[in-house]
């Protein structure tokens, strides 16, 4: 008790030297500050507890740097052996949004020789997770994992499932698979509303990864819950059942037309073509989902033209390439199709010898742009592409334009940390490396150097 109350004095005492070293009345101080006069003083005098963010408005007013006085500010979080969440919760968010981590874990230290607090560090990761600030939620996530006894429990398999989105925000193909093995054994055991989002994430991290099998699974999983919640729900409207509804980062549409969808592609990749457009009429027309508004109608309008799109890549991969003329004519019609568009023409166009050079001369623009796009997903994209292209050039007989497109395509493998397409590329570039310029060599030399990093 002598020890928390030298802390607190301690804490206060420098509020109060430099109170005193910038000549300010309490009056003075809660004005610039904006904290209320009688609340400072009652402060001051240590008849109330402060907050962190009075903490924080009072740094400003004197000029100190963010996280001023933090190292003692856990007197006030823990009096009498007893934790105050309300002043607890928010010093771990701003520690963990500034940095200090030193000042986290001793925290955390203490408060896990009670199991019991393990829900504080649930709290904090919830908010931080809310706010957008993934990465920083990950150490309270896994302090739950690791110390919550009840490995059944909501926020157990919950924390599982924030893990995975946090740690998949990445482009390493091996910390993403990594996020997969972890995470699919809780998946069937989140809330419904988390199963949802949790199946879609999943598929699409297959996809990038190129998964097919995995990837299937998990949209036929998306598919069959996303129909049971939706029957479910309808079925409580029509009840005239007074009921929250079901919260769900996306529409429910999104989640049934999604797994249509990817479960498509999925076939797609593997050479499935027709098996891939019987999914095509599962998101064609979703007119009859009665459970939509504004931003479910916006969707289902997504899900039709998509159903468009896709319809001509099947034909065309399928060597209907009379097709070709329709689909460009398409794409005019809906620009944000193009980059989905030219990978399928550059696909088809090295699998039947399609000469489609002055596609790609009318298209340069937009290629260039691939470049521009981020996430695993646009990137992933853009390595199928160049290294379709790289067959392209092959069949053409123009090696030197080749060697460029496998150099592309090492470069876009080390960006995703695809050691596989990475191997696939070297033996690729070492297959005609005795037609590589100078600069080929250079570039070749500087992206195997990263790589081996």
């Amino acid at each position: 008790m002598r020890l928390q109350e030298t802390l607190q004095r301690s804490l206060r005492s420098e509020i109060d030297r430099l109170q005193k070293q910038n000549g300010y009345t309490l009056s003075k101080l809660g004005e610039l500050s904006g904290i209320n006069h009688g609340h400072l003083s009652d402060i001051v005098r240590s008849k109330r507890s402060i907050t962190i963010g009075q903490l924080d408005a009072l740094a400003k007013v004197f000029g100190q740097p963010s996280g001023w006085l933090y190292d003692l500010y856990t007197s006030e979080c823990f009096t009498k052996e007893k934790v105050s969440r309300p002043r607890l919760i928010p010093y771990l968010i701003r520690c963990a949004e500034i940095g200090l981590h030193d000042s986290i874990q001793q925290v955390v230290s203490k408060l896990l020789d009670d199991r019991k607090n393990v829900g504080i560090l649930f709290s904090v990761a919830e908010q931080l997770f809310a706010n957008g600030k993934l990465i920083q939620s990950v150490p309270f996530y896994q302090h739950l994992v690791d110390n919550e006894k009840d490995s059944h429990s909501d926020r157990f398999v919950i924390s599982q499932y924030r893990l995975f989105r946090a740690t998949v925000q990445g482009t390493n193909a091996e910390e993403n698979w990594e996020a997969v093995i972890r995470f699919k054994p809780y998946r069937n055991r989140l809330p419904e509303n988390y199963q949802l989002d949790g199946l879609l994430q999943l598929s699409t991290v297959c996809f990038v990864l190129q998964r097919w099998g995995d990837m299937e699974i998990y949209a036929d999983e998306l598919r069959s819950l996303s129909f049971k919640v939706y029957d479910n729900e309808l079925r409580k409207r029509k009840n005239n059942k007074v009921c929250e509804p079901l919260k769900t980062d996306r529409h429910l549409v999104v989640y049934y037309g999604q797994g249509y969808l990817l479960k498509g592609v999925a076939l797609q990749m593997q050479g499935l073509y027709s098996e891939a457009r019987e999914f095509v009429q599962g998101y064609a027309d979703l007119a009859w989902f009665e459970l939509v508004d504004e931003v479910g109608l916006k969707e289902i309008e997504k899900f039709r033209i998509w159903a468009r799109a896709n319809l001509y890549t099947y034909s065309l991969l399928m060597g209907e390439t009379a097709i070709l003329p329709d689909y460009l004519e398409f794409l005019s019609k809906y620009p944000v199709e193009i980059q989905a568009g030219l990978l399928t023409i550059m696909e088809a166009a090295s699998k039947y010898d399609i000469d489609i050079d002055d596609k790609l001369d009318r298209y340069s623009e937009e290629i260039k742009r691939f470049s521009d796009y981020k996430g695993s997903v646009n990137i992933g994209r853009h390595y199928n592409f160049r290294y379709y292209k790289v067959e392209y050039e092959l069949k053409k007989g123009r090696i030197n334009k080749a060697l460029d497109e496998i150099l592309c395509c090492l470069d876009l493998a080390d960006q995703l940390n695809n050691q596989q397409a990475f191997k696939r590329n070297t033996a690729l570039f070492w297959a005609y490396r005795q037609h590589a310029s100078e600069q080929h060599e250079r570039n070749y030399q500087e992206i195997i150097g990263r790589f081996t990093v």
